[in-house]
């Protein structure tokens, strides 16, 4: 359920879920997102989606999610988050906001973050 997560993620990083969202400016959240490596696809997609880069060389790289899973499951979470935002550099500064760690524990304690529930299946 990585797209739900993920657009739940995107909303409260601009900001989206607030009175105040304003478009131009960046209104939203930082976003600390636990336990990376719970994250799920349905269907065939840890298969069948491939996650392709450039490197500087001729071709592309690649490899299916269930490689990236494997090698670092908060990437999965990162990327989906990344292809929800604005496209710019409001987008760039908003997913700078964004912490994402494998395991429950982080290094945000300080900060005292509310805990919410995201990415459930509305009714």
């Amino acid at each position: 359920m990585v797209g739900r997560l993920a657009s739940d993620i995107a909303m409260r990083l601009m900001g989206k879920h607030r009175p105040t969202y304003t478009p131009h400016l960046d209104t939203g959240d930082f976003v600390v997102v636990v336990n990376a490596e719970k994250v799920t696809f349905t269907g065939k997609k840890w298969d069948q989606k491939t996650y392709t880069w450039y490197t500087g060389y001729p071709g592309l790289r690649s490899e299916t999610a269930a490689r990236r899973f494997e090698r670092r499951p908060e990437l999965i979470l990162h990327e989906a988050v990344r292809r929800m935002l604005p496209k710019n550099k409001l987008g760039r500064k908003m997913l700078s906001k964004l912490k994402i760690y494998v395991g429950s524990q982080h290094p945000h304690q300080a900060q005292m973050p509310e805990t919410i529930e995201l990415g459930s299946k509305r009714k």
